[in-house]
Order: C-alpha cells, then structure tokens, then sequence
C-alpha cells in the first residue's frame, strides 16, 4: 500500500534487470495498459472502452518515464494528468470500477484524487 496524505494506493514495483538482446520498450508494451487502466480479461475490456468511452485517453494512463544509452530506464503509469492549454486546464484521474461498485462513492473517490492538482492550480471542482 502506498499512502499520501489525502489518499492510498495499492502499489506493485517490478524491477528487473533484461537480457542484453532486449530493451525497455518491449516489457512496457506488454504491461500498458494495467489491468486498473484496462481491464481484464485484457482484449474484451480495451474493446469495450474502445466502444464506449466518450474521449481520447491522450496520455492519461500511458507509460511514462525516461531511457539512458544504456538501455536502462524507468517508467510509471500516468493515472492522475493534465492537459493545459491557454488558460484551461483539463485533469485526468480515475477509479477502480467493478461489478459491484457504487457509481456515487466511485465519482466521490475521483473527485478526491482530482484535488491535489486543483490545488496547485487554485481551481475547483465543476
């Protein structure tokens, strides 16, 4: 478990070290998108929101990260983003949503991840 102030996540590092023949690029393809950010079984679930979800993901929920000459590098999953452009700003974060979710206590928890960057922004939720 990995705890801020305001919230709690559930954490899973994987570190590894590759054989000389592979690169990063590979292993990060096989793991974007998370089961959080996906679904699962995997090729429904991407379907599914392929079919359903109403805008372009961008980089909201891709790998990021940097790489070294050496192949060596470090990527995470961008669940919580923003996308500013003038003087507008758009924020991403999400939720864990299953079959037995509660849609208010989903939309409570989104808003409360939203606040941080609010925040820094001195904006509000609309």
């Amino acid at each position: 478990m990995y705890k801020l102030k305001n919230l709690q996540h559930l954490y899973t590092p994987v570190e590894a070290d590759l054989l000389c023949s592979h690169g990063i690029f590979p292993i990060v393809g096989k793991l974007h998108p998370t089961p959080a950010l996906g679904g699962t079984p995997r090729e429904v679930s991407l379907r599914f929101i392929r079919e359903h979800e109403s805008l372009d993901r961008g980089w909201y929920g891709a790998p990021i990260g940097w790489l070294d000459g050496q192949n060596n590098g470090e990527f995470a999953v961008a669940i919580r983003s923003g996308l500013i452009q003038g003087n507008e700003a758009s924020l991403f974060a999400g939720c864990g949503v299953v079959a037995d979710s509660d849609p208010e206590e989903e939309f409570a928890e989104t808003d409360m991840k939203l606040l941080p960057m609010l925040h820094v922004l001195d904006g509000e939720l609309q």
